[in-house]
């Protein structure tokens, strides 16, 4: 009863004017941008990132608009990957299996339908499992101590890669970059300068904002104009919509798919590292495997192979935010990103982020209902709407989002300075995505870098500079079992997954041509 009535304090708070406003306009922007092959959600926070902040919102109401993009981004993935075969993002992948033959066939409009629908299910559910498990992980994380916490941020980062990761050593040289950038600045305990070589503009070290506009935002201008080169997104030409409602019987045959991809993805976003990928993956396969196992249907336009990846893929996006606000520790690259905004808002997520902030919490769970019954009225009348964006050139989008990075990131700290160092991040985010380097890893070691620090310091000192503490208790053994375990399944089992995904992929491509 108590969790219902702050959930209630939340509506109070999410149903105001301002913070309902922001969450349909964070809808809108985040389907326009997830609707973008390549953009994705994180790159659409992102870029979005200064315009909340030079707008002088309260933490409420930066937060609301932020998750709304980012549940947004998640809906607008299939959009792409239906109509033109090119995936918004990388969850949306398997989408594209059967979304873009049910759109040869002159469905589109009905597999978008659906997969808004499947979206939704997902989404709603997987909110449902937040206000229901954060609470629960909170009561668990008030048992850890320094060490624990320095154990935890370590499981995070061994788990990045995810179990589709390809190359962990990859991760991990990107993790370390992270952590050297955390460095950089006052040492916070003796207050001599690290790596600041003597410039009074690094002795607060790198910003939070700064790197991530940088490395989301411009490095993927530079890639999408060495990628497109001022040509139409989409290329191939978008198919014709065609009839938007599916039919009732369509969706009642989808409903179990919907539930077994929900609980996948839920269970995979919880996960810090796995994320929307493998949810969506897990739910496609699982699907497959149990009501299309000769493959006579599935990857030749079967409803369900879409609604069942869908689900998945916003189910794991909730799930995601469970761990981020219980422990602090990121489920994927877009809630590192939204866990670089809250502690720019000088709030520190966790287990004391529900006693102390409560209000800013409950407002953003109940927000994260409004935002998904405010996306499934708006993709489906609006879809035409979405699709146009599709044509948009890059010409015209990369100077936008060029011009929002800069005058944002100026916007909010005034320096010529910082402008130029987020250009700088931005050329080693473009540089990094070449050499196949994910950015998360830097991301989180950024925002986690000085955390990790003091806790270790702390821990050293509580034990005299015995470093057994870090093994001292049942739970720090558990969380380092758990570190080694996701740092080495990858390693012998990401590769296999990620060829299977490859192998559907194309498979799927060979059919469509």
């Amino acid at each position: 009863m108590e969790i219902l009535s702050l959930l209630g304090d939340g509506f109070a708070i999410a149903l105001t004017p301002q913070n309902l406003l922001l969450a349909v306009v964070g809808c809108f922007l985040g389907t326009l941008m997830g609707a973008l092959p390549g953009l994705g959600p994180a790159n659409g926070v992102a870029i979005l990132i200064p315009i909340a902040f030079s707008l002088g919102l309260d933490p409420t109401g930066s937060l609301i608009l932020l998750v709304s993009v980012y549940y947004g981004a998640m809906y607008g993935g299939r959009i792409s990957s239906i109509l033109l075969n090119i995936p918004g993002d990388e969850p949306a992948m398997m989408t594209c299996l059967d979304g873009y033959p049910m759109a040869q066939q002159g469905k589109a409009g009905e597999a978008l339908s659906l997969s808004g629908v499947a979206s939704f299910v997902g989404a709603f559910v997987a909110t449902c499992g937040l206000v229901i498990l954060a609470p629960q992980l909170v009561k668990i994380a008030l048992l850890f101590g320094p060490a624990e916490y320095f154990v935890l941020f370590t499981v995070a980062f061994a788990t990045l890669g995810g179990i589709s990761s390809t190359n962990q050593a990859k991760s991990a040289f990107a993790a370390a970059l992270g952590l050297g950038i955390a460095m950089i600045g006052s040492d916070s305990q003796t207050g001599s300068q690290r790596f600041t070589f003597d410039h009074i503009h690094l002795y607060d070290g790198i910003d939070f904002l700064i790197a991530i506009v940088g490395l989301f935002a411009l490095s993927e201008v530079f890639i999408f104009l060495e990628h497109h080169r001022g040509g139409a997104v989409g290329s191939a030409g978008v198919t014709k919509v065609g009839r938007i409602m599916p039919d009732f019987g369509m969706i009642k045959r989808c409903i179990p798919s919907m539930a077994r991809g929900t609980g996948l993805g839920f269970f995979s976003g919880v996960l810090p590292g796995a994320g929307a990928s493998l949810g969506s993956f897990l739910a496609y396969s699982l699907e497959k495997q149990a009501v299309d196992r000769d493959g006579k249907t599935f990857g030749k336009g079967d409803p369900r192979g879409v609604a069942a990846p869908e689900a998945g893929n916003n189910a794991a996006s909730g799930g995601a935010l469970v761990p981020m606000l219980a422990l602090g520790v990121p489920g994927s690259g877009t809630t590192a990103v939204l866990l670089a905004v809250l502690l720019q808002l000088n709030i520190t997520p966790g287990p004391l982020l529900f006693q102390k902030s409560p209000d800013i919490v409950w407002g953003l769970i109940a927000s994260l209902f409004l935002a998904n019954f405010i996306l499934l009225a708006m993709n489906i009348p609006l879809v035409g709407i979405f699709t146009r964006v599709l044509m948009v050139p890059t010409r015209i989008l990369m100077p936008i989002v060029a011009m929002i990075s800069f005058v944002g990131i100026y916007s909010i700290t005034g320096s010529t300075f910082d402008v130029m160092l987020m250009v700088g991040f931005g050329v080693a985010g473009w540089v990094l995505r070449k050499l196949d380097v994910s950015l998360v890893p830097v991301i989180l070691g950024i925002l986690l870098g000085n955390q990790m620090e003091v806790n270790l310091r702390r821990a050293m000192t509580i034990s005299d500079g015995d470093w057994f503490i870090l093994v001292g208790s049942p739970l720090a053994i558990i969380l380092w079992l758990i570190a080694i375990a996701g740092f080495v399944l990858p390693m012998l089992m990401g590769r296999r997954m990620k060829k299977r995904m490859e192998a559907a992929r194309n498979e799927e491509e060979f059919v469509g041509d």
